[in-house]
């Protein structure tokens, strides 16, 4: 065997290149692939939670989502994983998945620190602002206004999450805007009694409302009040409910 001949047995072939290439492409398309049903997935059971569908404490079996979703286990398990970082779940041995729970304790830690975030970040907002991030806050506002009308809960659900977003974003601060995101989505298990009676969401709709007002007077000391007093009704609801549900373990 001459050297030409040992040197094509040591190199792989074309062909074989291209097969781990094709190989290489194929797999991270096909995770691509599940990318938009576990984020549909998780959206879905993120509103079951907001809304009080799923309760505190109530597990997420397997099978039942495998059913419900038509999805394949590692989907499944893909998405609880997702909801598990999002502080939605948590995961407990020989138990499983189980909906976010909240002592009262919890609950005015987790609020203490929301308030801290959001007042400190409504300090930072320059103002007066500009007239074109006006009318983009008043246009998010329009759709939040039109979905409590409507009593569309899932829109009013993104609409606030959208508004928020706005809202913070006008600090120029993008870290912060992120942690008061986070903060915001640990809360969507306490936040499940505020977003299903119309006296909270018209409340909410109302504060959004007034925030939009300050932000176009350049009040910030209202702003930074209004902002407070929004956190209030979920906290305290939560608590509320949290505290009769222990009146009756006694």
């Amino acid at each position: 065997m001459n050297a030409a001949e040992m040197h094509s047995l040591s190199e792989p072939s074309e062909i074989a290149l291209a097969e781990t290439a094709l190989s290489d492409a194929v797999q991270p398309m096909r995770e691509r692939d599940i990318e938009p049903s576990v984020r549909q997935v998780v959206e879905a059971l993120e509103e079951d939670i907001v809304f009080g569908y799923l309760h505190p404490r109530e597990r997420l079996v397997e099978d039942d989502l495998r059913a419900r979703f038509n999805l394949k286990r590692h989907v499944v398990r893909q998405v609880l994983q997702e909801l598990e970082q999002m502080g939605l779940i948590e995961r407990k041995k020989n138990v499983g998945a189980l909906v976010k729970s909240y002592t009262a304790k919890e609950v005015i830690d987790l609020y203490s620190v929301r308030d801290i975030l959001e007042t400190n970040c409504a300090l930072q907002i320059p103002l007066p602002i500009a007239l074109e991030k006006l009318e983009e806050l008043d246009a998010i506002q329009r759709r939040h206004d039109e979905a409590v009308t409507s009593s569309n809960l899932r829109a009013a659900f993104r609409a606030n999450i959208a508004f928020h977003k706005a809202v913070f974003a006008l600090s120029d601060n993008p870290v912060l805007t992120e942690m008061i995101g986070l903060a915001a989505q640990r809360a969507h298990t306490i936040r499940s009694l505020s977003m299903i009676f119309p006296h909270f969401l018209e409340k909410a709709r109302q504060d959004h409302r007034g925030m939009v007002d300050a932000l176009r007077d350049g009040d910030r000391e209202r702003l930074v009040a209004l902002c407070r007093d929004h956190l209030i009704p979920s906290r305290d609801a939560y608590i509320e409910q949290y505290r009769r549900r222990a009146g009756k373990l006694e």
